[in-house]
């Protein structure tokens, strides 16, 4: 078995001179950094008090799982001969908070709209939805199902 490992830095950038005196005294906003790539400029939901023009931990969760998803689909459609012109995710999570202010994802959607060459690709481009999905690091690391809608067409 391969191991990769990845690192990151968080820098908490929210403090306004009245560090967490109180939860309103302070901002929400963060910095992610990897090194040799472009930072992230992170907030929590404005539904926490957060800055609703950052990402926020629920926006980066699902494009997490979408661009997983897109990248095994991408190679499962190569390997099996599967030309995809265009692909675009509409991407939904819904995350259920309970009344002690925990909470966690209960599910995502994939909705891809895929255009392939031809025709007779479309019955295999979907099937390849399902592989993607066993091969997806970040779907097979989530403690919920991540379900796929599809629309597949040619031009």
């Amino acid at each position: 078995m391969k191991h990769h490992q990845y690192k990151s830095k968080i820098v908490w950038t929210g403090n306004t001179g009245e560090s967490t005196k109180n939860h309103r005294s302070y901002q929400r906003s963060y910095t992610i950094s990897v090194d040799g790539k472009a930072d992230i400029l992170g907030s929590s939901d404005p539904a926490f008090l957060g800055n609703p023009a950052l990402h926020n931990p629920e926006d980066l969760l699902l494009a997490s799982v979408s661009s997983c998803h897109l990248l095994w689909y991408l190679h499962l459609c190569s390997v099996n001969k599967i030309l995809v012109l265009e692909y675009e995710d509409f991407a939904e999570g819904t995350m259920m908070e309970n009344e002690n202010g925990s909470g966690k994802f209960s599910e995502i959607i994939l909705k891809p709209r895929i255009v392939v060459a031809e025709k007779e690709m479309i019955e295999k481009a979907f099937e390849l939805h399902n592989k993607a999905n066993e091969y997806c690091f970040i779907a097979n690391s989530l403690n919920f199902e991540v379900k796929h809608q599809p629309e597949i067409t040619t031009k």
